[in-house]
């Protein structure tokens, strides 16, 4: 039985200004949560060593429109672990401004906020 114990959360914010693509907004949010964690406490403290084994990523992401989000491609933003994307509802859309060469399809803003939970294996 795996045993694994919560190493750090972290948030972060991510947001589409153009295309409304909620997908793009979550992986913004998913990178702008592990742009403020250093985890040299994997290795220098826990000394792991197999970081693709010993450590599970939960990403939650709030969007607006949980249903679209490629949870794949915002996995992939992830440089360890084994990584597990949650897409759910939240999230916030605002007017912006629409310029379709910009690929917008309407003026909205898509925001997206990201908690990610680290885990290690005991």
């Amino acid at each position: 039985m795996r045993i694994l114990k919560k190493f750090i959360v972290e948030f972060g914010l991510g947001t589409d200004f153009h295309g409304q693509d909620v997908t793009k907004a979550a992986k913004k949010a998913a990178k702008d949560a592990i742009s403020r964690s250093c985890l040299c406490g994997l290795e220098e403290v826990l000394e792991l060593k197999d970081f693709k084994r010993q450590v599970f990523i939960r990403a939650t992401v709030a969007v607006t429109r949980p249903e679209e989000v490629r949870c794949e491609e915002v996995a992939e933003v992830f440089p360890v672990g084994t990584v597990e994307v949650v897409a759910v509802n939240g999230g916030l859309r605002c007017d912006g401004l629409c310029i379709p060469a910009f690929g917008d399809c309407d003026k909205s803003i898509e925001a997206a906020v990201a908690a990610v939970e680290v885990y290690v294996e005991e």
